[in-house]
């Protein structure tokens, strides 16, 4: 069965580590790490050791290649791993023009370098 694609844009498998901080920026309820385990200029898939609830707002910090990128996102789906680690998609919903630049630049140098 072929699975019809929502995604606005293509999202690369890159593992990446992640600071988490979980609420609202003045009430954040939770700070942790985690691991990215895809990118796209839209949103990101993460990895954590425990659940977080749908439609939880977070603040993260990205490294990406060389580079941090700070950036607001929402939890749009979640579910349990076998290994007792939580995956959660991210649809990101503010991005300033830097971090637009930096995750164009990321994606970009992973294409070329998967091409060689």
């Amino acid at each position: 069965m072929i699975k019809n694609e929502k995604r606005k844009s293509a999202r690369i498998a890159s593992l990446n580590l992640s600071y988490i901080q979980i609420g609202g920026k003045d009430e954040p309820e939770k700070n942790t790490m985690g691991r990215t385990l895809n990118v796209s200029e839209c949103g990101i898939l993460l990895e954590t050791h425990f659940p977080v609830e749908m439609n939880s707002d977070l603040l993260l910090s990205i490294g990406l290649g060389e580079e941090v990128v700070d950036i607001k996102g929402k939890v749009v789906h979640t579910a349990e791993c076998k290994n007792k680690k939580y995956e959660m998609g991210v649809e990101f919903i503010e991005k300033d023009d830097a971090t637009k630049k930096v995750l164009k630049k990321f994606i970009k140098a992973f294409k070329e370098e998967q091409k060689k």
